[in-house]
């Protein structure tokens, strides 16, 4: 005999169709249903998750979760989850998801004296293989999801044991079957045999339990009584099965004694949904930008804390970060008018951690001692060493330029190497901006003096630099600005050749491709986006924008489609890596924008960046989420390192990688769909910055690649400080 535990549920999409208001309608609607369906059936049980759900009924209808909590004590009522919001689980960072898990679990102990043991994530569109890892840590032991279903990923069972790399802890996980609700209550009778029938499906051998989840969801509702009453009536009724009304949690307990013996599963669990992780960019930009930030202003924090008379809590922003994680948000997938509310929520979250940041450090250096000299504060608010280039910009003070007897000092007097570079602004005389490497450890500060014209004892007094100074090889060939050829660059771009040479691997400059796109939002029922080129970019003449002791910069625009193109290719003394900062004005429409590298040798295999680590992916020509990097393994042995913090999906098989970086699909357009939309509104219109470090040879690790983009996404943080010095009107 079979036992279907039925599971009584209302998925809510706080975002989706809809803006959050009227999911907060949703929400209380679905709970007031909820809490008369239990109270006129006392056999019922009800499941729910997400901490933002409960905290807003709690503070707008307090009789409401007064109801709530009498259902949650008697048993009835089963909080599942136990996050701040079911979330995307590719896209967030690592200790961003662990932020997650964190928030949700410190409301439900807080508000309930406990956190569930089921974590539950049935609509998200993918699972990285860091996910077992975060919940096992969280206490949690137990896992619902959906996505990717049977038709997207071939998984030895319905229930099994899940871990993302070998050795780690593992996750005990059930995948439903057809759906996390009924779509509606006019569920007929022949409907619920063959879910009941699906949902027994897959089962591993010896295990007499499975789950139905059952109650409109997505935009709220629950069980109907006309939905409980057509469950009583097949209680007994289908052969070789009996159905219970039961919650999650009550099914892994009737499992628990057949746990050693499901079959186990290691890696990540991809994927639904393809496009989500490269449309509606701007809300995946700012939120990683946010989460960066806050990062960094909890270490200013600690370097600096507040005063008790203007106290600072940035759980709000963490809040606000935690509900865009959700995976109709971040996945991209909402109407057009959904996102500014959206962006303004991570507004706020980014401005105050930029407060926080920008404020502490100025609040450490009011003690610093007095000093003749203008003084640059450079701050290192992250976890990680920072060990590269930084830029900052000096107010020289009347509008003083940064002359080549300008010299920086450190801290033992030694000459800081640095580098005038142009200023933002288009003005007459700008103030200038400063290029210069530093080592910075976490949480420390680096103060630097600033030696004008003319303190002739003090330049006496000063080291030789021990930075490193520019190799031969600095320079980038424009074929329209010089004849001379590259020979044995170390590390360089070659533009007659139109070759990038990285410690003795050469292969050709990337390119850009528009490819052709017809599916929806989701991208869904494809698994790669093709491989024809429609166009590719047409260039003008490169221009020399920089050429230093410490950079050289090449600029060059150019279109793709409609689309206006700029890019700049970036040497920098002493580093093994080139860059690349892409400036796209999207246009397009029904396009995928990729940037492609093709393949020296044949690439054997590949490391992808993910949530919180790294993964070994084949180059089966798959369109996968990834984070941060990339590292490709030639055939000869040779490795290439590509650093891309603001791409968010690629796709490589053995002869060239390709990086996603915009799409242009309608937005909230679903297959089956209509056809005509004479409102709607493609995806991504406007200007889009990637930045980009191409690195090979035995450095190019997984943790180097991680380390360069962590510098990228939190540049040390800058004041100035002019005080000691004298008052003569020139100072800023």
């Amino acid at each position: 005999m079979l036992t279907v535990h039925l599971i009584f549920n209302a998925h809510i999409d706080p975002v989706y169709l809809w803006g959050w208001p009227a999911g907060a309608d949703e929400v209380l609607a679905t709970c007031r249903s909820a809490c008369d369906r239990l109270e006129a059936n006392p056999d019922l049980i009800f499941t729910r998750g997400e901490a933002w759900a409960y905290r807003l009924v709690q503070e707008l209808n307090p009789p409401l979760f007064a109801r709530i909590r009498k259902h949650i004590e008697a048993g009835r009522w089963e909080i599942v989850g136990g996050w701040w919001i079911q979330p995307d689980c590719n896209q967030p960072s690592g200790w961003a998801m662990q932020k997650q898990i964190e928030l949700g679990q410190r409301y439900f102990q807080k508000t309930f004296g406990h956190s569930p043991l089921v974590a539950y994530n049935v609509d998200s569109f993918g699972h990285a293989a860091t996910l077992p890892g975060y919940i096992h840590q969280a206490g949690q032991r137990y896992y619902v999801m959906m996505r990717p279903q049977e038709h997207e990923m071939t998984l030895p069972a319905r229930l099994f044991r899940w871990r993302g790399y070998p050795g780690t802890p593992e996750i005990v996980t059930f995948r439903i079957a057809v759906g996390y609700g009924t779509g509606n209550e006019n569920l007929s009778a022949p409907e619920l045999v063959s879910r009941v029938r699906a949902a027994a499906t897959q089962l591993p051998e010896g295990i007499a339990h499975t789950m139905l989840f059952m109650g409109v969801g997505d935009h709220g509702g629950g069980p109907t009584e006309r939905l409980i009453a057509l469950c009583r009536e097949h209680m007994t009724a289908i052969d070789g099965v009996r159905l219970v009304f039961s919650s999650p949690r009550r099914f892994f307990d009737a499992v628990a004694p057949q746990i050693d013996r499901l079959p186990l599963v290691t890696g990540e669990l991809q994927m639904h949904a393809i496009g989500c992780y490269s449309v509606h960019r701007g809300v995946k930009t700012a939120l990683r930008r946010a989460e960066h930030l806050l990062l960094q202003a909890q270490t200013a924090l600690e370097v600096a804390p507040p005063s008790k008379s203007m106290p600072l809590d940035l759980e709000p922003a963490w809040q606000r970060v935690a509900f865009n994680h959700f995976h109709d948000t971040l996945g991209g997938t909402c109407i057009p008018s959904a996102y500014p509310q959206m962006e303004a929520q991570l507004g706020q979250a980014l401005a105050l951690a930029d407060d926080a940041v920008h404020l502490a450090l100025r609040r450490k250096i009011q003690s610093f001692p007095n000093d003749i000299h203008q003084r640059a504060i450079l701050l290192n608010a992250s976890d990680r060493p920072f060990d590269g280039y930084t830029e900052f910009d000096p107010w020289l003070g009347g509008w003083g330029a940064w002359t080549p007897e300008h010299r920086l000092l450190d801290e033992a007097d030694r000459n800081v190497e640095c580098q005038a570079l142009a200023g933002e602004a288009i003005v007459p005389g700008p103030p200038p901006r400063v290029l210069c490497r530093l080592r910075v450890e976490p949480g420390q500060l680096r103060v630097l003096r600033i030696m004008a014209p003319g303190h002739s004892a003090a330049d006496r007094a000063a080291k030789p630099a021990e930075l490193p100074t520019a190799p031969a090889g600095l320079t980038i060939l424009p074929e329209a600005l010089s004849q001379r050829e590259s020979q044995g660059l170390g590390t360089g771009v070659d533009w007659g050749r139109r070759q990038l040479s990285l410690a003795g691997l050469t292969l050709p400059l990337p390119r850009l491709a528009l490819l052709e796109d017809p599916t929806d939002t989701w991208s869904h029922g494809v698994d790669r986006y093709v491989e024809g080129t429609v166009t590719s970019a047409h260039w003008d003449d490169p221009v020399v924008l920089e050429s230093g002791p410490l950079r050289t910069a090449m600029i060059q625009t150019g279109c793709i489609g409609t689309s206006p193109l700029r890019w700049e290719w970036r040497l920098y003394a002493g580093e093994p890596y080139v860059e690349l900062v892409l400036r796209v004005e999207w246009r397009q429409q029904r396009q995928v924008l990729k940037l492609i590298l093709s393949a020296p040798t044949p690439f054997e295999g590949r490391v992808d960046g993910i949530m919180g680590g790294e993964l070994e992916r084949p180059n089966n020509g798959r369109e996968v989420p990834c984070r941060d990097f990339t590292l490709l393994r030639c055939g000869d042995g040779r490795q290439l390192g590509i650093v891309c913090p603001d791409v968010y999906a690629l796709d490589a098989s053995a002869h060239r990688l390709r990086l996603t970086l915009l799409r242009s699909p309608l937005m909230a357009c679903h297959i089956p769909h209509p056809g005509a939309a004479p409102r709607g509104q493609y995806s991504d219109r406007g200007e889009h910055v990637f930045r980009f470090r191409f690195l090979a040879g035995p450095g190019a690790t997984p943790q180097a690649l991680d380390n360069q983009a962590l510098m990228l996404q939190r540049p040390l943080i800058y004041a100035a400080l002019t005080k000691g010095m004298p008052s003569c009107g020139t100072t800023g």
